[in-house]
């Protein structure tokens, strides 16, 4: 087997996780498409330069490394855009209006709370509770240890509790 066969057995399973990643660390579909695809040709060019104990963190690794690149870039040469909630919308199936405006409601209350959680803490909640990755696999994709991923995990909770009932509370 070449390893480009190999490449495509063990990385390519995990392309969802990795624009799941992107997307939500860049806030913009076609940014996010763009970090996959340059996070894809690393991980090629890096393949068979040392052997990968799980596949999965090392993609998301690189994935999240591409991002971070991407926003020093944007900051160095002063370009950034915004996530606008209204152009991103996944829209609900039900037929129901009721039920469409309170989904949306919902979804947008919620990608503000987690918007306005730091990078740090945004990353791990989103690896946890999107990706679903252990917190070994997490310490393993942001390079820090366990107990900084629980710690960070933790704070990132409470921030989205405080955020989510804060504005539950203006509203009611």
């Amino acid at each position: 087997m070449t390893s480009t066969e190999d490449f495509e057995r063990s990385i390519l399973p995990f392309l969802d996780d990795a624009y799941t990643l992107a997307r939500y660390l860049v806030r913009d579909e076609h940014d996010a498409q763009d970090i996959v695809h340059d996070a894809f040709l690393r991980a090629l060019r890096y393949f068979d330069r040392h052997p990968i104990e799980n596949p999965r963190a090392w993609l998301l690794t690189i994935v999240r490394r591409t991002c971070f690149t991407r926003f020093a870039e944007e900051r160095a040469t002063g370009e950034t855009e915004s996530f606008d909630e209204g152009l991103h919308a996944v829209s609900d199936p039900r037929p129901d209006p009721e039920a469409l405006v309170m989904a949306a409601a919902n979804r947008a209350r919620l990608s503000e709370a987690v918007d306005a959680l730091p990078p740090e803490f945004r990353e791990v909640l989103i690896l946890r509770e999107i990706q679903e990755l252990s917190y070994r696999e997490i310490s393993q994709v942001i390079d820090a240890p366990i107990g900084t991923v629980m710690s960070r995990l933790s704070r990132a909770r409470l921030r989205m509790q405080a955020l989510l009932g804060a504005r539950r509370e203006v509203e009611g």
